[in-house]
């Protein structure tokens, strides 16, 4: 399809004013979104010397394309705001007609199921009936999303059908010819904590990647930003004008890792979820019951009985089900065995014998009650105990035959029989896209088992654990397919559950267990089950369960490692006195006895502790925390929504406050510590009295989308507040707290603005964007003064650099910036890099602050660490450990002597800076060896050129001499047999140099 004549000529015709104004780099994304434009051709383009000759090769690759790139080009525009240019190619867009019902053939029924089948999206359920009117209302919304990404959100109450209609509106060629020819891909989501919801981004992402006709170039991304970094990449460059949809979503909190400007579809119960992220939406609402007439279609498909035909009392029971498709399944399932029991099931219906404890007040459960009663009833006896066992199933968990016939001890095929027949009466579902099969319940039949074996669920749990501990007595599964993902997922669950606390301890405190559970699973889900279940290991030994977790907490990011490293080296780098070190050491020792080496560290009791004190402030991650000017009061604000004051001294709450609708994402102290402000996701900017706890000020009109920053000038003079946000174009405002609206609009990112920071005189105002860049801003003026393409440091791939943060060092030359892994230190006045700290490839860096006082740099990682590093000297000080989960942020105090931490593991540490000092880290001691032996005297040391010698003692003579190492030689040691030295390096690396060098004549003899 040639482009038409009129844009053709438009295109032409205003061709000079293009090519004067527009930035194609911002352009270029939506394009190879919309799928008009390949990378290929985007890297052609980018190639060009200047921006004009960019913008002239864009518009001559227009001018050879079709309707359809006139059109993504002309939304480019409108996305980034050239109104003024859209407006001229307005008048002469192209008009293209769509089709939604085309596509009826055999061959695109088998396309469409193709493409649905690759994207995990659902069969239809055994009895499917169509409900037109809304499927279309759905499909019309879908239509929609042909043009620009957004989000559509279906939902109603449990159990009305919102997964099928859903899996439905997609299962049609038009739709996905049309709109999302780059495929559709499904997300069962369900309530999940964050180290679950790691899990399933990776599976979506891996699933992804393995779609491309190449070997996946990644490792797993091991933090929520990172996944969310790698999935906007997969969707934007490989799978654009895709569709990804998320079912059952229940928290705002989980779709901000998918707010990344790509077209979502979602399932909830909550409507207004997609308040909290960016771009267009649409809504479908489901209603929570059938019509009368489709849940009668259901009754006559399952009876196999003509629609007028059914009996009377068919419509009673649709009325008694309340037009509930899960209900009215259940009914209809029982009526396909015994169809002369109208009447019965009639009056089970009506009877209303099951009254729950714990009764929802948005659904009336009595009808599924009734069904799912009489459904089990009609089971062999048998059976209905094996269903019974299914009580014991998480929500939202699928799990396969193998692990049902370990728990009945039944072999796999006499299990697939019974789940079939479970699967036929409606009473459990199966995913048959996952190969093995998968089985799960629907969240209304886990309430209702709950409820009625709520007396037996430690029993039940009980017999999992026997069961597993039977059938693995030899040892867990570690194939790592679905049967042994689900035990070592799930087993300290049950244990706990079944309040088998002996076998939890002996679990938990094995580090065995670490190593095969951190070797299928990774470190997040081992470090949360130490935080889940830590009040019943506490209850054994407390002091062990912290050495667990503070071993995870140390080497979280090496666990993540392929190949996978050796867990008992890790481990003998522990204190001598911890659990973690002892049952290392007895492995060592016993490997070492078939060859295997090992290094024990002989100076560990010289590493310091920076740690001061521990505050669990909040229920839920915590994103900001900052200490006053004054140091005595620390102020923190997270997923709970509240804003809380505490003395810094030793933790005492001074004041709570219930401070917005949704997260809190950041809050700052003003310098005299009086006031305080915060942003949040709910979009608006507050300012509080710092001492009375009282709301002075809202700013909830400028700011579109989440504000994720703010901050207060350094002095108190000319008191101004900044904030940024995910605003596309005025993301980044400056405030006057004596004014209603904002005082300026610092104009110049065009992607989300992450973080702003004065400079230390206050003169200029640094932000970070997506969008790739570092820029400084002039106050006075609100002039962009300086822009760093960050991005352009990075060229080892082709994925998007975020720019998290930066921060200014005390005397206001250097500014300091953190983006994937690394740390970027920029000359102010010519903006050249200086130097960067590239930090472990397994973690990202989430902030990094400077200290006011000194050269010491903080860092966060996404691996739980945080690392102080001397800028000066490009070295790193001291590692500060402790934390369970992700550290968002760092803040050093004014004077330099306190360093803070938060994390997504709900605390605040503060860390003592003044102990900071090179032994901080580890570090081995520089010696030399001497082994004595009989007349011999053989000695090893480093010589000048950092090259290791062995001589002979007496004679001086060089019996062995290493090349030159790259990084100092810190120590040496001498093994008599086999004849061998050893050196360790500052840079963390141990080499062994098998070389004889005893001549003596025992030796001799030995060595012969």
């Amino acid at each position: 399809m040639a482009l038409e004549e009129g844009a053709r000529s438009c295109l032409l015709r205003f061709r000079q004013k293009l090519e004067e104004d527009i930035k194609p780099t911002y352009l270029m994304d939506h394009m190879i979104s919309d799928g008009v434009m390949t990378v290929d051709e985007e890297e052609r383009i980018r190639t060009q010397p200047t921006r004009k000759d960019q913008a002239g090769a864009l518009i001559e690759l227009l001018l050879r394309k079709d309707n359809l790139a006139y059109i993504s080009f002309y939304n480019a525009l409108v996305r980034e705001a050239y109104d003024d240019l859209a407006s001229l190619l307005h008048r002469d867009l192209p008009h293209i007609s769509l089709n939604p019902h085309k596509g009826s053939s055999d061959g695109s029924a088998t396309y469409v199921q193709s493409m649905l089948s690759e994207g995990g999206i659902p069969q239809r359920p055994v009895v499917f009936v169509n409900r037109p009117e809304l499927v279309n209302r759905a499909r019309e919304k879908l239509y929609r999303l042909q043009k620009e990404p957004g989000w559509i959100t279906v939902f109603g109450m449990a159990g009305s059908g919102k997964s099928v209609l859903a899996a439905e509106a997609v299962r049609d060629h038009g739709i996905i010819e049309d709109c999302f020819p780059g495929g559709v891909h499904w997300l069962s989501i369900g309530q999940v904590d964050k180290p679950d919801l790691l899990v399933k981004v990776q599976s979506l992402c891996f699933r992804l990647e393995q779609s491309l006709d190449s070997q996946p170039l990644h490792r797993p991304p091991n933090s929520l930003d990172e996944a969310k970094e790698r999935l906007r990449f997969l969707m934007l460059r490989r799978y654009p004008r895709s569709l990804l949809i998320l079912d059952d979503i229940w928290d705002s909190t989980v779709l901000k890792v998918f707010d990344i400007h790509c077209r979502v579809l979602l399932t909830t119960r909550n409507r207004s979820l997609t308040d909290s992220v960016s771009g267009a939406k649409h809504e479908v609402e489901v209603e929570s019951a059938l019509d009368e007439n489709k849940a009668l279609e259901i009754l006559a498909l399952y009876t196999r009985i003509k629609l007028q035909a059914l009996p009377e009392e068919a419509r009673s029971i649709v009325r008694e089900c309340k037009g509930s498709p899960l209900v009215v399944s259940l009914i209809g399932a029982l009526l396909r065995e015994k169809p002369n029991r109208w009447r019965y099931y009639l009056s089970q219906l009506q009877m209303k014998q099951f009254k729950r404890i714990r009764k929802s007040s948005s659904y009336d459960y009595d009808a599924l009650d009734q069904a799912m009663a009489a459904s089990i009833e009609v089971l062999p006896d048998e059976h209905r105990d094996l269903y019974k066992d299914l009580t014991v199933l998480q929500k939202d968990v699928k799990i396969p035959a193998k692990v049902l016939s370990v728990l009945w001890d039944l072999e796999p095929e006499e299990v697939e029989d019974i789940l079939e027949e479970f699967v036929n009466k409606s009473l459990l579902f199966v995913d048959n896209n996952s190969k093995p099969y998968l089985y799960y319940l629907h969240d209304l039949q886990i309430d209702f088992l709950l409820e009625q074996n709520r007396t037996q669920l430690e029993s039940l749990h009980t017999k999992v654990v026997r069961q597993y501990q039977q059938h693995y007595r030899d040892g867990p599964p570690t194939s790592g397919d679905e049967e042994s993902l689900y035990w070592i997922r799930y087993l300290t669950y049950h244990m706990a559950k079944a309040n088998l606390t002996q076998e939890l301890y002996s679990l938990m405190f094995s580090l065995n267990w670490v190593i095969i559970k951190a070797k299928i699973m990774g470190s997040a889900h081992l470090i949360n089950d130490y935080v889940e279940y830590g009040s019943i290991l506490d209850q054994e030994n407390s002091e062990v369960r912290s050495q667990f977790q503070e071993f995870l907490s140390l080497n979280g990011h090496q666990l993540e490692q392929r190949p996978f490293p050796d867990v008992v080296q890790l481990a003998l780098s522990q204190p001598p006195n911890s659990e973690v070190y002892k049952q290392a050491r007895l492995q060592a020792q016993n490997r070492t006895k078939a060859g295997k080496l090992y290094f024990d560290l002989v100076n560990k009791s010289g590493v310091d502790n920076l740690s001061r004190l521990v505050i669990h402030p909040h229920q839920g991650s915590i994103y900001s925390a900052c200490f006053s000017q004054d140091g005595t009061k620390i102020a923190s604000c997270g997923a709970s929504k509240t804003l809380k004051v505490f003395k810094s001294t030793s933790g005492e709450k001074l004041m709570e406050i219930p401070a917005h609708d949704d997260e809190v994402l950041c809050c700052a102290f003003s310098p005299d510590g009086r006031l305080l402000a915060t942003c949040s996701s709910d979009r608006k900017v507050k300012v509080w009295n710092g001492e009375r706890a009282m709301l002075l000020r809202t700013f909830e009109e400028e700011h579109e989308e989440q504000v994720n920053h703010c901050q207060f000038t350094n002095t108190s003079g000319r008191l101004l507040l900044a904030t940024c946000s995910n605003d596309d174009i005025q993301n980044v405002k400056l405030w006057n707290l004596n004014k209603p609206s904002s005082q300026n609009t610092m104009f110049g990112h065009f992607q989300p603005v992450n973080h702003c920071c004065f400079s230390p005189d206050d003169k200029y105002l640094s932000t970070c964007s997506n969008d790739g860049t570092l820029k400084v801003f002039e106050v006075s003026s609100a002039n962009e003064w300086k822009t760093i393409n960050v991005s352009d440091m990075f060229t080892d791939n082709k994925e998007d650099v975020f720019v998290k943060c930066s921060t200014w060092t005390a005397d206001g030359k250097r500014v300091i910036c953190a983006a994937r892994n690394a740390v970027l230190v920029f000359d102010v006045e010519t903006s050249d890099m200086l130097f960067e700290i590239r930090t472990n490839r397994m973690s990202t860096v989430q902030y990094c602050h400077a200290c006011p006082t000194s050269n010491l740099l903080a860092i966060a990682f996404s691996n739980y660490a945080v690392e102080l590093w001397d800028l000066e000297a490009n070295k790193k000080m001291a590692d500060c450990s402790g934390h369970l989960s992700w550290v968002q942020r760092v803040q050093f105090s004014l004077d330099g002597s306190q360093l803070l931490s938060c994390s997504d593991d709900q605390t605040i540490r503060i860390w003592e800076t003044k102990k900071v000092h090179t032994s901080s880290a580890i570090r081995l001691k520089r010696d030399s060896d001497v082994l004595f032996n009989h007349e011999e005297i053989i000695v090893s040391a480093a010589d000048n050129c950092n090259r290791l010698q062995v001589r002979d003692g007496r004679t001086g003579s060089v019996l062995f001499q290493s090349e030159e190492k790259s990084s100092r030689i810190r120590c040496t040691c001498i093994c008599r047999q086999p004849s061998a030295v050893v050196l360790g390096q500052e840079d963390g690396t141990v080499q062994c140099k098998c070389v004889f060098v005893c001549t003596c004549a025992l030796c001799a003899r030995r060595q012969g």
